[in-house]
């Protein structure tokens, strides 16, 4: 039995949902748990702020959470309690097209499938089976490689779910259906070419339909604030302003988790390390940045298609074609003059975001890792094509490079956003080749950031899996399945 006094059952590096996920679940074992950050608020890619002017209230990274709803982790957690309120648009996404029409995403599978006509049969088979699988799935979807609690329902997933994005939509017969799962498969940031790109459409659309593509009210801060207030009624203890280099600098503990992606780890602990996981994580591979801008408006973004002056979240690019055009450009290390945009349009919905009557928009495009390249200009083309009249609506702006958000969050390498490509090569080896992905090849020390499976968003469950493998590691007690 081990009787070194520890100042701390276990220190977490980094306030991002997934750090907080892990401190979450190791403070509900009775552990002691202190979580360390950098900034001077947590939250990690959830934060917010008055990015352009006073009363306009912003989402620096995450905006929309359907994979937060969709969370099997976050479910269990009392977070209502701790303020954390989901507003549901009445279309959670809508994809707009040159003759003024759009393709959208709603609540119902019925509905969605029938407002797409041809392929109202393709999208219910493709679909409707994710849908009604999802409890059963969701913690092997949102996990690591492993023996799935549900083999046949998984095996029915992947089969269509490996597949490449352009390689599924041919089962579609519309432009409209074949443009909308281009616009989900895109959310990959990786050609639509790759094999796998179809597993982020899928989840994204299914997850449409079973927690809805929800906005926090008060901003996506909201949502890091309610877990840290629960994480604090459980006992546990936040350090902000804390920003660790240094293994010394932390204090002593039983198991040390680290909420940051490989290059941060190598620099913090690399001298812990073996040489062959040293060597895994020198060669892991990050994908492209993000340009990203807010704007302050005097009225809504006034999209010709009325779908998409109701959707909570509006995926800009046209056809099937032209996205994978886009895509392909940009991890060719190309800026593409018609890049594919995600916009989000909060305000629309949460009347906390800006003055009444005004509206805050937010929109990234893709781009070259560690481009400094403004877009601006070409973003607000690209809304002003399917919107016109939107650039007489801005008040004001707000642009970060990938130089910027990378200096706003470490984790953003080149400003990526995912914490490395989420590719066929790094699904389920991220960060590195190993039984658990989680482990380092120290004693005691984890990763649960995105750049362990399943990556990026905001759902936790890297953070959850990686806890759930200390557990049982260094505390010898085992969680059962979610």
């Amino acid at each position: 039995m081990n009787t070194d006094k520890k100042d701390y059952d276990a220190v977490v590096v980094g306030s991002g949902p997934n750090g907080l996920a892990a401190a979450i679940l190791l403070q509900q074992q009775g552990l002691q748990v202190l979580v360390v950050e950098g900034k001077g608020t947590i939250g990690g890619g959830l934060r917010s702020a008055e990015l352009t002017l006073p009363g306009f209230k912003h989402d620096i990274c995450s905006a929309i959470h359907p994979l937060a709803a969709g969370s099997p982790f976050f479910a269990r957690l009392p977070l209502h309690q701790h303020g954390l309120e989901y507003i549901a648009p009445e279309v959670d996404a809508a994809h707009p097209f040159d003759d003024g029409t759009a393709a959208v995403l709603k609540r119902s599978v019925d509905e969605t499938a029938s407002l797409l006509g041809a392929d109202a049969d393709t999208y219910h088979k493709l679909i409707g089976p994710v849908v009604k699988n999802w409890p059963g799935m969701a913690a092997d979807i949102l996990g690591p490689l492993h023996i799935p609690s549900k083999p046949f329902a998984m095996a029915h997933f992947g089969l269509s779910a490996l597949q490449p994005a352009t390689m599924l939509a041919k089962q579609f017969k519309t432009v409209q259906a074949k443009g909308l799962f281009a616009g989900m498969a895109a959310h990959s940031i990786q050609p639509l070419s790759n094999l796998a790109t179809s597993a982020i459409g899928m989840v994204l659309l299914a997850n449409g339909h079973i927690g809805g593509w929800v906005i926090p009210k008060g901003g996506s801060q909201s949502i890091a604030d309610a877990l840290a207030g629960y994480f604090i009624s459980l006992g546990g203890k936040i350090e902000v302003n804390t920003y660790i280099t240094s293994l010394a600098q932390l204090p002593s503990a039983r198991a040390i988790f680290f909420d940051v992606t490989p290059k941060q780890l190598l620099q913090i602990a690399g001298h812990k390390f073996s040489s062959i996981y040293k060597w895994q994580l020198e060669r892991y591979r990050y994908g492209d940045g993000v340009f990203k801008v807010d704007w302050a408006l005097d009225g809504p973004v006034p999209f010709t298609a009325e779908e998409c002056r109701k959707a909570g979240t509006v995926h800009i690019g046209g056809t099937l074609e032209e996205i994978e055009i886009s895509e392909k450009a940009s991890a060719a290390g190309i800026h593409c003059e018609k890049p594919y945009v995600l916009l989000a349009q909060q305000s629309l919905y949460d009347t906390t975001r800006a003055p009444e009557g005004k509206h805050t928009v937010w929109a990234y495009c893709h781009v070259p890792n560690g481009s400094t390249r403004d877009m601006t200009e070409i973003i607000e083309n690209q809304i002003e094509r399917f919107a016109p009249g939107f650039k007489e609506r801005i008040l004001a702006k707000h642009t970060f490079n990938t130089a910027q958000m990378q200096e706003h969050n470490p984790n953003y390498i080149g400003g990526d956003i995912n914490g490395g490509i989420i590719d066929i090569g790094q699904l389920y080896t991220r960060p590195a080749l190993r039984w658990s992905p989680y482990k380092t090849s120290a004693k005691g020390m984890y990763i649960c950031s995105s750049s362990t499976p399943p990556g990026g968003g905001v759902h936790g469950m890297c953070g959850y899996n990686a806890a759930k493998r200390a557990l049982k590691d260094i505390f010898n007690i085992k969680i059962g399945k979610l």
